[in-house]
């Protein structure tokens, strides 16, 4: 029976001696250590367990021909060749987890190919590039991202050693006492959140929890969001409470810091589990520092969340977009939906007094959806903020009234 293996994802041509100090080291605790090599220029004689012509070939590229692409096509093909190894590993039963190193490139490549792995599986990579913007090499996967301090480059040294030892030890870690994914007895909740709109998230989580549900809340900064949809679509979430569904905003504008990874609002309706929706957080853009805000959105109305987080008023012609956007992808839904307007706020600033507050723009989005929505989608408007505990009582009890006529429906 084949040992258990740690992957390893490294460009040999340029870390040769880095990848055979973490192949030892990864043996000498009884794994397997299997070497993708992904490098792309440099002649070596590294016997790679997978070679990067095998590599390359497996994203449908020969390695001969891999220069005459962009360099952004070549590491996206060798990203997407490593991650064939790497489910071929998974689905075996073999691969416990996975060890990547580079600089820009090589980060570019392991991540990749990791991002192919399910949550749970151990993912690290050690980078130079880890202690600037990771969102694109992470994206909305369980990766860590270790920085390297100095540069992997002429093997193993005073720092890197250190760091490279501790990243191994980390994935071994994991591999010997972490865990994946696992269902648990109580039917799961996706809820979407914000800290606008956590008086509902909270109310409505008890609620559903004194019901016997598990609840899991996604924030809505574009990562957390992306994954939930994914963990919708791999069929581990039985009902969802959009709450705060803020990063459409980002997904049709651009310009909103939490754009989605992935498209929002779709996962569940294509598995055709139970949905309420509600406009949480729909009702601004947010941005970074005030200096980050792109001229078209200033001299709007402006809440100072933090010094790094900025909260912009949307105007109702946005807010119009929105809703027919919104009604687009619950119509294509084949399962039941329900839509819940809160009239009076969308989210803790959006209150009456508060620096957001405007219905008229809110209004906007309501009247398209009521032009826009598919009949049989109800659309129940709550003389409520959204907020208020009542309110957040009647989305939680909509939707595990739609729950339990789903499962009765299915028992008969």
């Amino acid at each position: 029976m084949p040992l258990p293996a740690i992957a390893i994802i490294a460009t040999v041509d340029t870390k040769e001696a880095e990848t055979r100090f973490l192949q030892e080291f990864v043996r000498s605790h009884g794994f397997a250590a299997p070497v993708l090599d992904v490098s792309t220029y440099a002649p070596h004689g590294f016997q790679a367990d997978y070679p990067r012509e095998v590599i390359s070939r497996l994203a449908g590229v020969e390695f001969s021909e891999l220069k005459s692409l962009r360099r952004d096509a070549m590491m996206e093909t060798m990203g997407r060749g490593a991650a064939k190894v790497l489910q071929e590993l998974y689905e075996r039963g073999e691969l416990k987890g996975v060890l990547g190193i580079g600089g820009n490139q090589g980060t570019a490549i392991a991540s990749i190919a990791m991002r192919s792995l399910p949550f749970g599986v151990p993912k690290v990579i050690v980078s130079t590039v880890a202690s600037g913007n990771v969102r694109p090499y992470v994206q909305y996967k369980d990766i860590m991202m270790l920085f390297s301090v100095a540069d992997l480059l002429g093997g193993p040294n005073t720092v890197s050693r250190s760091i490279l030892t501790n990243a191994a030890a980390a994935v071994i870690g994991m591999a010997q006492h972490g865990s994946g994914l696992k269902r648990g007895n109580r039917p799961v909740i996706a809820v979407t959140a914000f800290g606008n709109t956590n008086a509902a998230v909270t109310r409505a989580r008890e609620w559903l929890e004194n019901k016997g549900y598990e609840v899991i809340a996604f924030h809505a900064s574009g990562a957390c969001g992306s994954a939930m949809e994914e963990l919708i679509e791999e069929g581990w979430i039985e009902g969802v409470l959009d709450l705060t569904p803020h990063e459409l905003v980002g997904e049709i504008f651009g310009d909103d810091i939490y754009a989605p990874l992935r498209p929002r609002l779709e996962a569940a309706g294509k598995r055709g589990i139970p949905q309420v929706v509600v406009p949480g957080g729909l009702d601004y853009f947010c941005f970074g520092p005030p200096d980050t805000i792109p001229p078209r959105y200033r001299g709007r109305p402006t809440h100072y969340h933090n010094p790094y987080n900025t909260n912009v008023r949307a105007t109702a012609d946005e807010l119009a977009k929105v809703g027919q956007v919104l009604a687009e992808k619950l119509n294509a839904s084949c399962g039941p939906v329900v839509v819940l307007i809160p009239l009076h706020g969308w989210s803790e600033n959006g209150r009456e007094g508060g620096p957001l507050h405007d219905p008229k723009a809110d209004k906007a989005l309501v009247e398209a959806l009521e032009v826009h929505l598919k009949p049989e989608i109800r659309l129940i408007k709550v003389e409520a903020h959204i907020n208020d505990a009542t309110f957040a009582e009647l989305a939680a009890s909509t939707l595990h009234e739609m729950i339990r006529i789903k499962m009765g429906a299915g028992n008969s």
